[in-house]
């Protein structure tokens, strides 16, 4: 059976303990500091009547029942509550760079992490949570669900993944999501974005979703180490290379590249309205997190 569909059971003893560091960790961070904050930023998707009572002083007019207030011949007013049920989508990269790390940590290690802090802040929130992993094809869709076991089955699918393709396709991926994910949802896309031609699937997507980008990088990818000659592998193509590492030009042309990619994607998020957060396997996760659902609680109360 395919890797990802073997059961719990079946896993190797160093998945298992991953998987519970990742649990403990995640649901801390959570429990610590991003619970309150993840609720105030997605209140949910709108108000719900609940019930009727009678009229007070300083209430709303326009909430007064006018049926039920003929009926009873005094004014009541209805009650409304949150509608909280949402569905968080994690749009995940499983293509061959999610392999590659130079600080201790690889990308699809650091995405694992991060998709587990999301989903726990959703299921403590009575929210479901749905995984879609891709390369340059639909890899592995779970369906929303709510609660801890099924959480654990996301960290699982995250960790244990043996992907049929090693490129990226964003672009195709967005529209299958549009198809599997019809109302809208809170999408977070995770992936190093080291793709094109998804512009116009981000506008789509974000016509219907929430959707916010988590960009995991490594320092490598912006700075040549200086160790002379390199046979260089492009993970995803499988094209080979011998670089000169020394080489003063090739090392700015490295960086330059890297840099104007950094800032074309963030002109495009920014274009499209886009919130995205970028983070670095060589650094903690957990407070750009914590600060970027502090500014978006921040401005949605504003």
């Amino acid at each position: 059976m395919p890797a990802s569909d073997a059961p719990s059971g079946l896993l190797p003893r160093e998945m298992i303990r991953k998987i519970r560091r990742i649990e403990i960790r995640t649901r801390r961070l959570v429990n610590e500091s991003l619970a309150g904050e993840y609720h105030s930023v997605f209140r949910g998707r709108g108000m719900e009547f609940s019930d009727v009572r009678e009229y007070q002083a300083g209430d709303d007019i326009r909430t007064i029942d006018w049926n039920v207030t003929s009926r009873m011949g005094h004014p009541y007013v209805k009650k409304f509550v949150e509608e909280r049920e949402l569905t968080v989508a994690l749009v995940v990269d499983a293509s061959a760079s999610r392999d590659f790390g130079s600080a201790g940590r690889m990308k699809g290690e650091m995405a694992a992490e991060v998709s587990a802090l999301l989903a726990y802040s959703a299921i403590q929130n009575n929210d479901r949570v749905g995984l879609l992993q891709f390369t340059d094809r639909i890899e592995k869709y779970v369906p929303p669900k709510k609660g801890r076991t099924h959480v654990l089955r996301v960290i699982r699918e995250l960790l244990y993944a043996s992907p049929v393709s090693k490129g990226t396709d964003i672009g195709a991926t967005l529209d299958y999501a549009m198809r599997v994910f019809r109302k809208k949802s809170v999408m977070f896309l995770i992936s190093d974005f080291m793709a094109s031609g998804y512009e116009r699937a981000l506008k789509r997507a974000i016509r219907r979703h929430d959707l916010i980008a988590i960009v995991i990088s490594d320092p490598r990818e912006e700075a040549l180490p200086r160790v002379g000659l390199l046979e260089i592998e492009d993970a995803e193509t499988g094209r080979t290379m011998v670089i000169d590492t020394s080489d003063p030009d090739l090392q700015k042309m490295f960086r330059e590249r890297a840099i104007e990619g950094r800032s074309q994607r963030r002109r495009l998020f920014k274009k499209l309205g886009i919130d995205f957060i970028e983070l670095g396997t060589d650094k903690p996760y957990d407070l750009p997190l914590v600060r970027f659902f502090e500014a978006r609680a921040r401005r949605a109360r504003a």
